[in-house]
């Protein structure tokens, strides 16, 4: 082999042949054999100079340029451009989004599809052709820090909505689906092992990952965390035996960023491609080991075939930015649209009528209380921040509609009541921020890994990041308002799921004074809000709601909008119901159980079940009739409003003890007083069995227990039995 034979012109003539129908594959070793020993290595990790790099990261290099890897000029080879953003493009003056669990609330893939699209396209637009957050990881327990950034707590429904998000990004660039595997708790994951038996592996928290791989995801990214004694970016049975193995997946694995494995070589072993983003714990050891015959350079081409084929499959082209493209008032109408069909309303009852939407007249001034009230509030201010422009705050959307405003941070507790007395409606706005919840570093508490850091940075990579940082620095213009810092937020898991006594004592005070308030609640997931029906009239859940927020608030307090979502997650009467949670430990015991499945089998009644939710409602289900594993369900709307409403069918196989699974919802909207009639087809997907001998889920051909309900054991649930399938 002649190892400079090749141009720049290589790559463009390999495209052209794929784009004819020629294999990727065959054509990415054409290139490979153009590369030389050293150009091939350089494929295996991100490129950049770890230390100068680490002190870019810090003041918020992010926002300002994408990260490259696999970048080879001389044969054309574009690589790849990696940016993150589950709640929009994280660089420059993006669109920011309701985040991932708002948006699983809508329990609307369709939705969800859209939403992709339109941060797919503006992440191409930033400058990247690699989009890295479609994070499917299920939320195992409330207090997970990064819980916003994904769509709940059921396989199924992550498996819904993390297909529409891969399809939806990937008609503009290639996507990132993460983190592989059982990533679920934020203060430990650098340490902690998680011990789960093989079953409860492939049938709780792999279906979802399995499901975005048959999408056509074009890239894995591994977990900090390890798995049964093996560091997930080394695993040889997530990544070589089940990725690659079992599901055939044909795309490329990158590691979590920074310390995202631990042995360089076990990791290539293992089937991990790219170390992203630095230049940092792999290339000395694996260079060491080819040169000393303890490592087949073979192992080096297929991590190279892996990428490059990828590349060529999707066409990527050379990276660029299209500023006009970012924030369009498209994606802004669209992040309000989503925010409000994502807020769930946990309670609406004053004196025994609904208080929300506020009838015509009847609310013509407003008190909004909290500090949270005038706070930019999207989320945490880790690798999901969006750097958006003029977000729109609950006080900025409220005072364009309603005249007369009162707005109050509640500091001075014995003020606040006359306030809210001298109003029509009160409004309190409580819960999370930043410093709650959020993706967590802190210095020291990894100890253990500082044996790995390398040592110095090569002078040839550090002049050429200098010139990568002049020529792709995206400023971060002054003034977009953005209520984060340009570093991380002390985020972390939370330390409780109460409210915080301040804000209790605010709710007390301003409810006492006006028998009409609306608690509305902020943060990833939930806190224990279930006694404050006792003594407030509404109670609505809005997450982190994006840069319309505060708009799409005041379109739900008006009715212009209906609070549409449903819990992606249950709720409990009290924290201890539900499985234990350590922030600071370093092993857990995963087992089948959690959530909704595990408060069912421990007797525990939630305070809001799995897909609650009250809309305009209220539904009735008249009569559910069955043929095959197809139902129809018969409703009624009997409110004097229109709803966007949904059903859920819950099944398990007749005569199981196991838990009853989410396999189908479907949403419907129906007309005051109208009767209508919906097909559900339960989805013997989502209650696959774990064969031991075949090491793979297998579709299940018993009856069917099935529960139709509004939400996860309604009192108004039809039960019925689904036949076998022959």
């Amino acid at each position: 082999m002649n190892e400079l034979h090749g141009s720049s012109s290589s790559w463009r003539e390999a495209q052209g042949r794929v784009l004819a129908g020629a294999d990727a594959r065959e054509e990415a070793r054409g290139i490979i054999e153009l590369m030389t020993t050293t150009e091939r290595l350089d494929m295996l990790d991100g490129g950049l100079p770890f230390w100068r790099g680490l002190g870019d990261i810090v003041t918020g290099s992010i926002h300002k340029r994408p990260f490259p890897a696999a970048v080879l000029s001389r044969l054309g080879i574009p690589g790849l451009w990696f940016a993150d953003g589950p709640r929009g493009a994280v660089i420059g003056p993006a669109t920011a989004f309701p985040v991932p669990m708002a948006r699983g609330a809508t329990f609307n893939p369709d939705l969800e599809e859209r939403v992709g699209d339109a941060i797919g396209a503006e992440v191409l637009a930033s400058g990247a052709t690699l989009f890295g957050g479609v994070c499917i990881n299920l939320l195992r327990h409330l207090s997970w820090g990064r819980a916003q950034e994904t769509y709940g707590e059921d396989p199924y429904l992550l498996s819904r909505m993390g297909v529409a998000a891969v399809r939806g990004t990937q008609r503009h660039l290639m996507a990132t689906v993460k983190h592989f595997a059982l990533n679920s708790m934020e203060n430990s994951r650098f340490s902690v092992d998680v011990d789960v038996d093989l079953a409860t592996l492939h049938e709780v928290y792999l279906p979802h990952f399995e499901a975005a791989i048959d999408a056509g995801a074009a890239c894995v990214m591994t977990a900090y965390n390890s798995v049964n004694g093996e560091w997930c970016g080394e695993s040889h049975l997530l990544i070589e035996k089940i990725l690659r193995g079992s599901w055939n997946f044909d795309g490329y694995v990158i590691s979590d960023w920074i310390l995202g494995l631990r042995d360089g070589v076990k990791s290539l072993r293992a089937g991990l491609d790219v170390e992203m983003p630095y230049r940092m714990i792999r290339r000395t050891p694996i260079d060491e080991a080819i040169a000393n015959g303890t490592l087949s350079t073979e192992l080096v081409d297929r991590a190279c075939e892996n990428i490059l084929s990828t590349l060529l499959r999707f066409n990527v082209p050379e990276p660029h930015t299209q500023p006009q493209n970012l924030a369009t008032p498209a994606h802004r109408s669209l992040a309000r649209e989503v925010a409000s069909a994502s807020f769930v309303l946990l309670h609406n009852d004053h004196a025994g009528a609904p208080l929300l939407p506020f009838a015509s007249g009847a609310a013509t001034s407003v008190a909004l209380f909290g500090s949270l009230a005038s706070r930019i509030n999207l989320g945490d201010a880790g690798s999901s921040d969006v750097y958006t422009p003029d977000p729109v705050t609950f006080a900025d959307g409220l005072r364009e509609r309603f005249s007369r405003l009162s707005v109050n941070d509640g500091h001075d507790i014995n003020s606040v009541a006359e306030i809210a007395g001298a109003h029509d409606v009160a409004v309190v706005v409580v819960g999370s921020t930043k410093d709650d919840e959020g993706e967590y570093i802190s210095e020291g508490n990894n100890p253990e890994l500082a044996r790995l850091m390398p040592g110095p940075d090569d002078d040839a990579l550090v002049e050429n990041f200098e010139k990568f940082i002049h020529e792709k620095d995206w400023p971060l213009t002054p003034g977009y308002g953005r209520g984060t810092s340009e570093t991380f937020g002390t985020g972390g898991d939370r330390s409780t799921l109460e409210l915080k006594e301040s804000d209790l004592a605010l709710i007390e005070a301003v409810a006492a004074a006006n028998s009409r308030t609306v608690v509305v609640v902020m943060g990833a997931t939930a806190s224990l809000v279930h006694e404050l029906t006792r003594s407030v009239a509404g109670i609505l859940l809005v997450f982190y709601p994006g840069v319309e927020g505060g708009r799409a608030l005041a379109d739900v307090l008006l009715g212009d909008s209906e609070p549409a979502g449903r819990l992606p997650f249950a709720l409990p009467g009290r924290a201890s119901d539900l499985v234990e949670f350590n922030r600071e430990t370093d092993y857990a015991k995963y087992g089948p159980l959690h959530g909704q499945w595990h408060l069912d089998h421990e007797g525990h009644t939630a305070a809001f079940p799995f897909g609650y939710g009250l809309g305009w409602g209220p539904l009735e289900i008249i009569q559910t009739e069955s043929q095959g594993d197809a139902i129809t369900v018969t409703l009624k709307n009997n409110g004097d409003l229109t709803t966007n409403s949904i059903i859920f069918a819950h099944a398990r196989a007749s005569g199981s003890s196991g838990p009853r699974k989410l396999a189908c919802f479907v949403r419907m909207v129906i007309q005051p007083q109208e009767i209508l009639a919906v097909t559900m087809l339960v989805d013997r997907w989502a209650l696959r069995r774990f064969n031991p001998e075949t090491q793979r889920l297998e579709s299940i051909s018993d009856s069917l227990d099935v529960e139709i309900g509004r939400w996860a054991r309604d009192s108004q649930s039809h039960h019925l039995t689904l036949p076998a399938v022959l």
